[in-house]
C-alpha cells in the first residue's frame, strides 16, 4: 500500500492522540496526555498542524470526544465497525478537501474546512487517512499493542502484517525477555 507523505502525517497524529488517553483500568497511575489546553498546543506544534487558530477549554474537550471516538476505530473488530466510525467523524467534520501548498510542503490536500477547529481538524485529516486503510482492505492494520500491560495504538506498516507491538524495543523485547527468563525458569526448576 503506498502511503503519502500527507497520510503518514495524518496516521503518526491520530496514533499519537489516541495514545495520549489514560487507559481506562491503568494501575500505574497513567494520566492523560492532554491534561490542558497547553498540553493541547504542544501537540497541534509537534505535528505541525496548520490553521488551527488560538486554542481553549472547549477545545481541549473537543479533542477528548473525538480521541475516543478514534480510540474506537482501533479497538474496531471488522472493517464495517471501522467505517462506520470514521464516516461519523468525517461528516461531522464538514470536510472540505481542497488542495494546497504551504510551509515549503509540495500540493497536497486538507480535508478540513478553512477555519476548522482542531478537533475538526483531526476528525477530518486523521479520519480520511484512516479510511485509506478501510478502503485498501487494510483495516488489520490499525492495532493495538498486544503487550498486556500497554495496548497503545500503532499502524503495521510492515510487509507481511505481523507487527504485535507499538514498540519491539520496548514492548516486545520486554516480553520476549520475560519469557525467556520463564523458561530458564522452568528448566532449571
Amino acid at each position: 500500500m503506498l502511503i503519502t507523505h500527507d497520510t503518514r502525517c495524518a496516521l503518526d497524529t491520530v496514533v499519537d492522540l489516541v495514545n495520549t488517553a489514560p487507559e481506562d483500568d491503568s494501575t500505574d497511575g497513567s494520566t492523560d496526555g492532554l491534561p490542558d489546553v497547553d498540553a493541547l498546543e504542544d501537540f497541534a506544534r509537534k505535528h505541525s498542524m496548520s490553521d488551527i487558530g488560538v486554542l481553549s477549554e472547549l477545545d481541549l474537550a473537543a479533542v477528548h470526544r473525538i480521541r475516543g471516538r478514534f480510540s474506537g476505530v482501533f479497538a474496531a473488530q471488522d472493517a464495517r465497525t471501522a467505517a462506520t466510525v470514521i464516516n461519523e467523524l468525517v461528516a461531522a467534520a464538514g470536510t472540505t478537501p481542497r488542495l494546497t501548498d504551504h510551509d515549503g510542503y509540495d500540493w497536497h490536500v486538507h480535508y478540513f474546512a478553512p477555519g476548522a477547529s482542531i478537533a475538526d481538524h483531526l476528525a477530518a485529516d486523521c479520519g480520511m487517512a484512516l479510511a485509506f486503510f478501510v478502503v485498501a482492505g487494510e483495516h488489520e492494520r490499525l492495532r493495538r499493542c498486544e503487550a498486556p500491560d500497554c495496548r497503545h495504538a500503532f499502524v503495521d506498516v510492515s510487509r507481511n502484517r505481523s507487527r504485535r507491538y507499538c514498540d519491539s524495543r520496548t514492548c516486545g523485547n520486554r516480553l520476549h525477555v520475560a519469557a525467556y527468563r520463564a523458561r530458564r525458569k522452568e528448566s532449571t526448576g
